[in-house]
């Protein structure tokens, strides 16, 4: 097949995805300066914004896929655009103004580092084994810890600033849970990596 407009649009979303990620992040930013009251429409935008961001990186590696339109580009920004999505947004949900207080996002610091910790090292092994050439995709265990924590996300932002709705005591609740279970499946995530990681690793080892 021919390369035409089409197989550029992958990358475009990607990029377009960045600009969303950047104007999340702005908005939480602005959400950590003002009080309670004032909240609201930001935090709306900002939740909006996330999952839109969100759904297009389910498109983007769909069509990517399908139109067998994979380019080095995409395999380098689409995980970068990803991260500085949703590790950024959990980062700011943990800091002043927006952590902290009764009516707080829930995101507690050491949250964030498990996060972080996670992605560093499935990172660093998918370097040195493709800088072998061992492919290392992402697994089904990082996408469904990318899900949860998609829809993690949204939750605490609306718990920080009631942007779609002020969150009653069940609310609460569930937005906690799904904070949790975010977490956990993000530290257990890292379980399957390695021990792939160590398979490839032994299997290169052993040539």
């Amino acid at each position: 097949m021919p390369w035409t407009w089409w197989h550029t649009l992958p990358n475009a979303i990607t990029s377009v995805r960045l600009l969303l990620a950047v104007a999340c992040l702005t908005l939480l930013v602005v959400i950590a300066g003002q009080p309670l009251v004032e909240r609201a429409a930001a935090g709306s935008w900002a939740i909006s914004i996330f999952i839109v961001a969100g759904l297009t990186d389910i498109l983007d590696g769909h069509l990517a896929r399908r139109w067998n339109a994979v380019t080095p580009f995409g395999r380098v920004m689409d995980p970068f655009v990803d991260k500085v999505l949703v590790l950024g947004t959990f980062m700011l949900l943990a800091g002043p103004g927006l952590g902290d207080g009764p009516h707080g996002s829930g995101v507690a610091p050491w949250m964030v580092v498990v996060m972080l910790a996670r992605e560093l090292l499935v990172t660093s092994l998918r370097g040195v084994l493709e800088g072998m050439g061992r492919p290392f995709p992402a697994d089904r265990f990082g996408k469904a810890k990318m899900f949860l924590q998609s829809v993690a996300a949204p939750m605490a932002i609306n718990m920080a600033s009631h942007g779609w709705f002020a969150p009653a005591e069940t609310g609460r609740a569930l937005a906690q849970w799904s904070l949790w279970l975010a977490v956990a499946a993000t530290a257990l995530s890292g379980l399957p990596s390695l021990a792939r990681a160590a398979g490839l690793l032994r299997a290169g080892a052993s040539r």
